[in-house]
């Protein structure tokens, strides 16, 4: 449980100055942890003298060249989601990647899912200790899935923020602001939390394709740039409904 000791993991160094590695490494102080970093990519070999655990959170490109460049002894992990075990060569290491946002604010890591990977049970045991030390709840996805695991990952994240600043851009050419529509997205993200597709609402749930219609008309004519996407998610959503009524 948070603020636990973590003795157990030994000295972890963390690698890689951006949001995530940032965030880690306050996160793992925050619960009593003895955290080196972040690091950049700089730093000296020396920093591994007394490392038990090194936590790669650098780009992807660049994973495998700072994996090269840790010398043997600490149980090395990386924190990507899209990336196999195989970057991590020569050490049988492990994978953890936080299924969360992290933002300038900084990261909630408790009560989110984290994916893992190892070739070895003592890897093993050490991606499940930090989870569990951060209070999240660890799924195991194999090499084999991760593409397909991290492209659902981006869908409900990235793809997700694409979308609602593509609605704010449609709606300030009407005096919407981002505030008014950010409250009926998280209304629409909240009932799909807890009913699935079965939250679905609008016209096309309805069957008003004549509202469809209009609208659509009305995107060709002030953004039409927009058309692609409008007319691929108008697909999806009438396949939806007829899935929800079927």
């Amino acid at each position: 449980m948070p603020g636990s000791p973590t003795s157990a993991l030994g000295r972890i160094v963390v690698i890689g100055r951006g949001r995530l590695g940032g965030a880690l490494a306050q996160a793992l102080a925050e619960v009593g942890a003895d955290v080196l970093g972040p690091l950049g990519r700089d730093r000296s070999k020396q920093s591994f003298d007394t490392a038990d655990v090194v936590l790669i959170c650098v780009p992807d490109d660049a994973v495998q060249s700072v994996a090269t460049s840790i010398p043997n002894g600490p149980v090395v992990g990386h924190c990507s989601g899209a990336l196999t075990l195989d970057v991590l060569d020569p050490h049988a290491g492990f994978s953890l990647h936080p299924l969360i946002a992290v933002s300038t604010r900084g990261a909630e890591f408790a009560g989110a899912a984290c994916a893992i990977a190892s070739r070895t049970e003592a890897a093993l045991g050490v991606a499940l200790e930090l989870a569990r030390r951060l209070d999240m709840h660890p799924i195991a996805i194999a090499d084999r899935d991760r593409a397909l695991y991290h492209a659902a990952a981006s869908m409900a994240s990235n793809f997700l923020v694409t979308l609602e600043t593509e609605a704010q851009r449609l709606g300030a050419l009407v005096g919407l602001e981002r505030e008014h529509l950010a409250h009926l997205a998280q209304t629409a993200l909240s009932g799909w939390a807890e009913l699935g597709g079965s939250a679905l609402t609008g016209p096309i749930a309805r069957g008003d394709e004549s509202t469809v219609a209009r609208q659509r008309t009305a995107v060709a004519e002030r953004a039409n740039r927009l058309l692609p996407m409008w007319d691929a998610l108008v697909r999806a959503t009438r396949q939806l409904a007829a899935e929800r009524d079927a």
